[in-house]
């Protein structure tokens, strides 16, 4: 088939633009022809939390952008993207829905795509955001109310996609574990490229800092950590989109805490992982996480909070721990236990078990499914 995904590719970047690309990749190597339509302007640059939008190294060869047209705020760019799609012959559109923002520069585009018989689907990574603000009901439901068909990929996202009335088939898959950022490296040689002591238990919390990610209650539970510990380090890699002089304040009076506090760029993602002993994810609210996929290619267990869709990704015990959100005891409890009952190397070898039921492939064929519905 045709296909045409439409949302983040290069030169924006962050985890929807990661999913994407991987998303790009599976459905050529199935054998269709795949292009990408992205943005000319994303959000404005008043409500983008973070420096920059955009990603300063080169674009990826394998993945050759179709088009750069569509302006979030500009409704004539949405009929020039929809036009530009159904010209050059899409027979299937897939959209990447992960906030009510763009709902209605999707959802005008896919009804126009509509009328030119191409097939529209959506991925959906969040139906209700994390942090919600007026608005967000009406627009997710313009924004996905076009589809064909969605894909979604936990029981969270497909209860609040149920929740908001829409009538489209819906197929739910895993989240696929991300292998775009290389191979494992061995832990000493990733922990001395990084800086960072080579014998000692090391947790690694990483991506966007948002409110709804929890780093507060991880750092509210570090100095209990600590003291049970006293050798424990905690890496906390990522940029700030939120709370950042009150989150610095809370880390600098904290011993083991080490902020690498910026946007971690793709080819040292992977010494991040490498390094880690386990990665922490306290989230307050979640649907699923594009993070504990990239700590699965990466055989590092997870230990993270009951929301969402996480312990559906993490199951305790096997391949992590999970713990009640917003509860700062039970997550020293939880790190402490990670240590003192020596669970790396067994929850690793449940990571690496698990994984395998996280592909790419099984992501595709529920695309292909909704596509030839």
């Amino acid at each position: 088939m045709r296909i045409t995904l439409l949302g983040p590719a290069w030169p924006f970047r962050g985890g929807i633009a990661h999913f994407q690309a991987a998303l790009a990749r599976g459905l050529a190597a199935r054998g269709h022809d795949v292009s990408q339509v992205t943005f000319r302007r994303q959000y404005p640059e008043v409500l983008f939390p973070g420096r920059t939008q955009l990603d300063d190294g080169p674009p990826p060869a394998d993945l050759p952008i179709a088009a750069q047209t569509m302006d979030s705020l500009n409704p004539l760019s949405w009929t020039r993207t929809a036009r530009h799609v159904a010209d050059h012959g899409a027979e299937v559109a897939v959209f990447m829905h992960w906030m009510p923002f763009f709902g209605p520069a999707f959802g005008v585009v896919a009804r126009r795509l509509r009328k030119r018989g191409v097939r529209v689907l959506a991925v959906v990574h969040n139906a209700i955001p994390h942090e919600r603000r007026p608005g967000d009901v009406p627009f997710t439901r313009f924004g996905l109310g076009a589809s064909d068909g969605l894909v979604v990929m936990s029981d969270q996202v497909r209860d609040d996609v149920e929740a908001l009335g829409l009538e489209a088939p819906v197929e739910q898959v895993a989240h696929p574990v991300y292998s775009g950022f290389g191979d494992p490296a061995p832990s000493a040689d990733a922990r001395a490229a990084l800086g960072l002591p080579a014998d000692v238990p090391l947790f690694l919390f990483f991506g966007f800092i948002r409110r709804y990610k929890g780093l507060h209650v991880l750092l509210d539970a570090w100095a209990e950590v600590r003291r049970r510990v006293p050798e424990a380090e905690l890496v906390v890699a990522g940029e700030f989109y939120a709370d950042e002089a009150t989150l610095r304040a809370q880390a600098a009076a904290l011993d083991g805490v080490r902020l690498d506090a910026d946007y971690i760029p793709d080819d040292r993602v992977g010494l991040y992982f490498s390094a880690a002993d386990a990665v922490v994810q306290p989230y307050v609210s979640a649907t699923q996480s594009g993070v504990a996929q990239i700590a699965f290619h990466f055989g590092t267990p997870v230990i993270t909070t009951d929301v969402g869709g996480l312990a559906e990704i993490v199951p305790d015990g096997e391949a992590g721990l999970v713990v009640p959100p917003e509860d700062p005891a039970a997550l020293a409890d939880a790190l402490v236990r990670f240590v003192e009952d020596d669970l790396a190397e067994a929850l690793a070898a449940g990571v690496r078990r698990e994984r395998e039921t996280y592909s790419w492939d099984r992501l595709c064929e529920a695309v292909e499914r909704l596509a030839a519905r």
